[in-house]
């Protein structure tokens, strides 16, 4: 995206993309010690297919600003690859979801509560916690855990957070699979079709 000279997005716009007919928009966030590609591979093979852009911002540092310190230059950067590509694109804006699997969910159910009023849906694969600045609207939320997650436990980590945002009023889609902290095909198939329909 030329956004920055080190650790830079990606942006995939699908084959069938035409500015008549704005699209879906998935903002795609890395696990720790990932890169913007990484980020794009739960959706990327299904893009096409469903008409999805899909923007992969990278952390400035090993993984997103909230874990280490506080937001700063990670949301600046989030800002400026969202604006640049609300500007050459054309976006449905009730269907702007982010998205992120591990250090990446965590962020993005951050960011997500914190801009309700962008985001319409909140896509967490393997959480493994949440620290919005505040709660603004009322963004679609869909999370996911593997029972035999070993890197963030789903006892202390997903089964607390679900809880936590039911109780706060958001309508919750939450899938748990017999597995490790990984994003499998089905649950990456599930929640595309939750997003899309």
């Amino acid at each position: 995206m030329g956004l920055s000279t080190k650790r830079d997005g990606l942006l995939y716009v699908p084959k069938n993309y035409q500015a008549s007919r704005p699209a879906p928009l998935v903002v795609m966030l890395h696990g720790a010690g990932g890169d913007a590609r990484g980020g794009l591979t739960p959706f990327q093979n299904l893009a096409d297919a469903t008409g999805l852009i899909l923007l992969a911002p990278a952390s400035r540092r090993q993984t997103w600003d909230v874990l280490v310190g506080g937001y700063g230059p990670d949301i600046a950067l989030i800002d400026q690859a969202l604006a640049q590509t609300f500007s050459r694109y054309a976006v449905d804006p009730t269907k702007i979801a982010i998205a992120g699997f591990s250090d990446g969910a965590s962020y993005a159910l951050s960011v997500g509560i914190t801009n309700g009023d962008l985001f319409s849906h909140v896509i967490a694969f393997s959480p493994g916690f949440m620290a919005p600045a505040s709660q603004v609207g009322e963004p679609r939320l869909f999370i996911s855990h593997g029972t035999g997650d070993s890197v963030l436990p789903i006892d202390v980590c997903s089964r607390k957070i679900v809880p936590q945002v039911q109780r706060a009023g958001y309508d919750v889609v939450y899938r748990e699979f017999d597995g490790p902290h990984t994003i499998p095909r089905a649950i990456a198939d599930s929640a595309l079709d939750w997003f899309t329909t």
